[in-house]
Parts: structure tokens; C-alpha cells; sequence
């Protein structure tokens, strides 16, 4: 009789044993099920939204992924679930390089626009090169403004910078020709020749100086 007790007690360790098992099993499926659910619907994000959030977004993925690794950890035979995994994440690292590319355009935008804005004034960060909204009237304005601004941040800029700030100059030279045909006055010609004096050596040392500091950095 004692046996059979035994026996019938070993019985239930078993059941609960698989019980358990399949409870493990069940729970880290549905994890790893979120974590692919979560990288498929954050892939079908536009890169743009998806690079103004990527802190968020970045933060999310690793605790779902978290979630999903440390569940399967604890199965015995865990080799599709983890399958699962690794294939979510390579997702997940694709996109992300897709959204990095994408952050460096939108940085590289806002730096071009931020420096447009300071030489050119804020009405004209969308406008192309060609500059058509400057004329006869308020060309040496602008050269003023141009000249007087890099003037006062010339210790600020970078190489970048200063390669940028020489396409601006030279779109606005380019507009200059076109306008001296519409009656620019020689006393406003004049004093624009001035500025062009001052700022063509300003850019010459200070570009030199910007990247000498640079090449010095990437040596450290």
C-alpha cells in the first residue's frame, strides 16, 4: 500500500514538473512573440519619426528584448524560440542603421540651416542657391550681415563650417553679377568690394586654423 502511494505521489511530482515546464514554455513564447510583434511594428515606422524617438524607441526594444531572452534562458530545448529572437534582432539592427543614416541627414540639415539663418537672416533658409530674393537694394545688406556675422563667430566654426559659409559666399558673388546689371550704385559696389577684401583672408587663416585643430584632435 505504501508503494502505491509512493508511486501515485511520484505521479503528481511529474505532473506538476511538466505542468511547469509547459507554463515556462508557454510564457517565454509570448514573450518572444511581443518582441517580434514590438520590432515589426516599430519597423514600419517613417525614419524621420522614427529618428526624432530613437532614445524611446531604443529603451523599449531592450526591454523587450530582455524580457524575451531571460524567459527562453530558463527553457531546456529553446533552439527555435531563440531562432526567433536572433532574427527579430537582426531586424531591429537593420532598421537602426537605416534610422542613423537618417539622423545624420536630418543633423546635417538643421546644421546647414542654422548657419543659413545666422549669415543670411531666417526669411531665406528655404530658398536654393540662387539667391533670387536678393537685389539691387539689399545686396550690400546682405554682404554686410554676411561678412559681419562670420566676423564675430569666426572662432566658433569648424572646417564644415567654413566650407559651408564659401558655398554661401560664392552663390551670393553669383547673384551679385546678375544684379550689378539691374543699376547697382557704384558707392554700394564699392563698399562691397571692401567686405569681399576683409572676409577673403578672414576665410583663408581660419579655415586653415579649424582644420589644423582638427587634424591635431584625430592624432590625440
Amino acid at each position: 500500500m505504501k508503494i502505491i502511494k509512493f508511486t501515485i505521489a511520484l505521479c503528481g511530482l511529474g505532473l506538476i514538473f511538466t505542468s511547469c515546464n509547459d507554463d515556462k514554455r508557454q510564457i517565454a513564447a509570448e514573450n518572444v512573440e511581443d518582441y517580434s510583434n514590438y520590432v515589426d511594428s516599430i519597423s514600419t515606422l517613417e525614419l524621420a519619426n522614427a529618428s526624432s524617438n530613437w532614445e524611446t524607441i531604443e529603451n523599449e526594444h531592450t526591454a523587450y528584448r530582455f524580457a524575451a531572452n531571460k524567459n527562453v534562458d530558463e527553457l531546456t530545448e529553446k533552439e527555435v524560440l531563440q531562432k526567433d529572437i536572433e532574427e527579430s534582432t537582426s531586424l531591429f539592427e537593420a532598421y537602426k542603421t537605416e534610422v542613423m543614416v537618417e539622423r545624420e541627414h536630418q543633423e546635417m540639415v538643421a546644421f546647414k540651416n542654422n548657419l543659413r539663418t545666422s549669415l543670411l537672416g531666417e526669411n531665406h533658409i528655404n530658398d536654393d542657391m540662387k539667391f533670387e530674393w536678393i537685389n539691387k537694394d539689399n545686396i550690400l545688406s546682405v554682404y554686410q550681415n554676411f561678412v559681419d556675422t562670420a566676423q564675430a563667430n569666426k572662432d566658433t566654426y569648424s572646417r564644415e563650417d567654413w566650407d559651408e559659409i564659401k558655398l554661401l559666399y560664392e552663390a551670393i558673388d553669383t547673384r551679385k553679377n546678375t544684379v550689378e546689371n539691374e543699376g547697382l550704385t557704384s558707392s554700394d559696389n564699392m563698399k562691397i568690394a571692401g567686405l569681399k577684401l576683409k572676409f577673403a583672408p578672414m576665410y583663408t587663416l581660419n579655415r586653415m586654423g579649424a582644420k589644423s585643430e582638427e587634424n591635431a584632435k584625430a592624432k590625440e
